[in-house]
């Protein structure tokens, strides 16, 4: 499903990317004369068409540096992009959106269609800052170094050497000697490089902190919810959502967990404990490969929908594993030298998704995958917008069509499960699954807001701030025995990749 540009300003074999193709095109805008109310509708159109052609060639680098971080060559042009690109694109976005204000008031575009994008286009020239652009280089690769360590973790276990996702379906063993061997083999790991991705957070701290410094903040929490455009809401109502948690979510978490200790004959928890049948019943077997993930997932958005199962059809039916060659849309198995976790990217020009994921045969693959179809879904709805701004949903919308579709999804999973028992065990830990998230949000959005708003902390001060938020929210802290795994437990947070390359981007879950 693709739609022709609304103007032929950009080119379409244009390499966003290149900064002596874009540069004229930039500078076009910038100086072009705008006269009248068409003159404005075809600037605006122009910039936007443009903008939509670096945003692809920046997604489809980004796509190919992620789905191989051992790469050279992929991981030297995301680089080069970071380093010779981006660096001269901001300001004169800055200069277009400075433009682009003026001319919204000339004209009287402020309000109706043109509302949210003055808005946000107003604070984007409220918080730029030449002095920031350089950091934000700089914290881009250390995101980049921390994708790169991740998918470099692996471990040799049950004969074979494992990435992180694919050490998962342990987890679920109804043996408990392979449950904690699996841990302990997955933990070690991680400690391995704990030094390493602490010091890119303690630098990536210290770097957002100085942005909102720059920008006239008083710390990055300021900063960041006006860049992120949350105009609706700020951190008091973020701290009634965390209390909203832990008074109603909580209880009902408590019971779950107690539950489960008695039906596992327990008398505590440990941490590979968490993830097991409570009836200690084989784990869950939805499909094998990332092409029987597809072919069985057709099947389920074609019986929620035709038309979504057409959508689906559409983004084909193999699993990549070269990136964006040959117009993939799918790179769903884990492998070694893979950037961790998943994401839907939107390719602004063609408009076409791209679904990023780490399968490994397990559940909570499939809740990956109709999660990210979800903003594919999303986005491809949102094709025939001729505004690229307009492209993707405001942030506190996010994540709605792709949460949802876990859900919509449910009553069809018999494909992934032919066993009537099995699907209802799928079900049964989806649901639970749902409201067990949200004490996690919770931990990782005011860890966050612990973090920026005490730039200056030690690592020790860090860790006792994550102990004492899993104490009050987690099942891991709360109600888990971590006994001779202190070390290790003031360390999980650095599983949750959005900490480094996506800040402030995680209550939207919840």
């Amino acid at each position: 499903m693709t739609t022709a540009p609304v103007t032929d300003f950009a080119p379409l074999n244009l390499n966003g990317t290149d900064w002596n193709a874009i540069e004229p095109l930039l500078n076009d805008l910038a100086e072009r004369p705008v006269e009248t109310n068409e003159d404005y509708d075809k600037w605006l159109l122009d910039r936007s068409e443009l903008e939509a052609a670096v945003s692809e060639s920046v997604a489809n680098t980004y796509i190919d540096m992620t789905c191989d971080t051992a790469s050279d060559a992929k991981q030297s042009a995301w680089t080069a992009y970071l380093e010779n690109v981006a660096p001269k694109f901001k300001p004169v976005i800055f200069v277009l959106d400075k433009r682009l204000k003026e001319l919204g008031e000339k004209f009287g575009k402020t309000s109706g269609r043109h509302e949210v994008l003055f808005r946000d286009t107003a604070a984007d020239v409220d918080l730029f800052r030449d002095e920031n652009v350089p950091i934000e280089t700089e914290l881009a690769k250390l995101d980049q170094e921390y994708d790169k360590i991740c998918g470099k973790m692996t471990v040799e276990f049950d004969g074979e050497e494992r990435t992180m996702p694919m050490m998962g379906k342990y987890s679920e063993s109804a043996d408990r000697k392979v449950r904690e061997d699996a841990w302990r083999a997955v933990a070690k790991r991680r400690m391995e490089d704990q030094e390493a991705i602490s010091t890119i957070y303690d630098q990536m701290i210290a770097k957002r902190h100085q942005t909102g410094i720059n920008a006239g903040f008083d710390n990055y929490v300021e900063y960041i919810y006006k860049a992120r455009h949350r105009f609706d809401y700020g951190t008091s109502h973020a701290y009634a959502f965390h209390d909203a948690i832990e008074q109603a979510v909580m209880p009902f978490v408590a019971r779950l967990d107690a539950t489960r200790k008695k039906e596992l004959g327990l008398e505590k928890l440990r941490p590979w404990d968490l993830n097991v049948d409570p009836k200690s019943r084989d784990s869950l077997k939805p499909f094998k490969g990332g092409v029987d993930l597809i072919a069985k997932s057709r099947k389920v958005f074609e019986r929620l929908s035709p038309e979504l199962g057409e959508m689906f059809r559409s983004m084909g039916d193999g699993s990549n594993t070269d990136g964006t060659a040959n117009g993939a849309m799918l790179d769903l198995d884990s492998r070694k030298g893979k950037a961790p976790g998943g994401y839907l990217y939107f390719r602004d020009r063609t408009r076409r998704p791209f679904i990023f994921m780490n399968a490994a045969d397990q559940h909570r693959d499939v809740e990956t995958m109709v999660h990210e179809a979800g903003h594919a879904f999303h986005s491809m709805y949102a094709n025939n917008e001729s505004f690229v701004w307009y492209r993707s949903s405001p942030i506190e919308f996010a994540e709605v069509a792709s949460m949802t579709m876990e859900l919509l999804t449910m009553p069809y999973w018999d494909e992934f499960y032919p066993s009537e028992e099995d699907a209802n065990r799928a079900r049964r830990k989806q649901l639970e699954g749902s409201i067990g998230l949200l004490p996690w949000i919770a931990t990782i959005d005011a860890f966050q807001h612990w973090v920026y708003l005490n730039p200056n902390h030690t690592r020790e001060e860090r860790a006792n701030a994550w102990l004492g938020l899993d104490d009050r929210f987690g099942t891991q802290g709360h109600h888990c025995d971590w006994s001779g795994l202190e070390e290790e437990r003031k360390f999980v947070w650095q599983r949750q990749s959005h900490l480094f390359g996506n800040p402030f981007y995680y209550i939207e879950y919840g």
